[in-house]
């Protein structure tokens, strides 16, 4: 992302003394309380606007954001080409119709250097986001960081948080289990080492990429003994199951957006298959329900 202007540190300077700063200073405290392992955070990744209302509507404590989801619906593929403008205005979006808490996926921080990544997340919480999720690898190349620098990233987001009103959550995720080197036993030791690493940095969270049978998820929460977030995939057990395994997060990924593009795609082949609609208005919402989702829920 491009460096702050004058313009935009002065917007910065008028939000200390913003209202809506303290609700989402709450939202921030809820937020880091979700991940107090009492209980499991099921952490749904919405795309756009009416997504994240969706998914509030339905009970949901918290919202996140995907970013393969947001950035294709944009018309970009994930990663980091997403003009970083167009990017915050997206998040901001979202978060100005939810009332619960939003944490962003900013990908690796659209950044090489710390300095750059700090100034990233800090138009992304300008933008009303009281959680980020980063990651250790460039999309470009498929290579994991070096820890070091990944780490460098990490404590200088912890210390951003000590100059900001907003306590954001750091979801630090690795890679590891998908392009370290070795072979299965190398990537899961990998990814506890750098995993390990993070958390000791100051992270709130660790979310290594990948795991999903309960032996290995087992494994990878007792070596950490610290909250950890896995992603919705074919083979993950049941939430109840990873409770019983001590994870603290699971979020959907992008699974919400694979969920709706597969009914788009069905419903187009019932339609020009069978000339029939079942598929399009079987439990769908209606015109007032879909308008309601672009302002924010009312409260009770």
């Amino acid at each position: 992302m491009t460096r702050s202007s004058g313009k935009t540190n002065a917007y910065h300077q008028s939000r200390r003394h913003d209202p809506s700063l303290n609700s989402q200073a709450a939202n921030a405290e809820k937020f880091r309380r979700l991940h107090d392992r009492k209980n499991v955070l099921v952490l749904p990744n919405a795309w756009d606007v009416p997504s994240a209302r969706v998914f509030e509507d339905e009970g949901f404590p918290a919202v996140a954001t995907s970013s393969a989801g947001m950035m294709v619906s944009l018309g970009y593929p994930d990663g980091e080409e997403i003009p970083a403008r167009e990017f915050v205005s997206a998040v901001g979006r979202i978060a100005r119709v939810l009332r619960v808490p939003l944490s962003v996926d900013v990908v690796g921080g659209f950044g090489w250097d710390p300095e750059d990544v700090v100034r990233s997340v800090k138009t992304v919480v300008t933008a009303g986001a009281v959680g980020i999720n980063i990651e250790d690898f460039v999309h470009s190349t498929k290579k994991l960081l070096p820890v070091e620098r990944q780490v460098s990233k990490l404590r200088a987001l912890v210390e951003l948080k000590k100059t900001l009103a907003i306590p954001f959550v750091i979801n630090a995720r690795t890679d590891a289990l998908r392009y370290g080197g070795g072979d299965e036993e190398a990537k899961l030791l990998e990814a506890i080492r750098r995993a390990e690493a993070y958390r000791d940095v100051g992270a709130d969270c660790v979310y290594p990429m990948g795991l999903t049978d309960s032996g290995t998820i087992s494994r990878f929460v007792r070596a950490l003994d610290f909250p950890v977030n896995v992603m919705v995939r074919k083979g993950l057990p049941p939430v109840a199951e990873l409770k019983r395994l001590g994870v603290a997060r699971v979020s959907f990924g992008p699974s919400a957006s694979y969920a709706a593009m597969g009914l788009l795609r069905r419903a187009s082949k019932e339609v020009l298959g069978k000339g029939t609609y079942s598929s399009l208005v079987d439990g769908a919402i209606s015109f007032d329900e879909l308008n309601a989702l672009a302002v924010p829920k009312k409260e009770s």
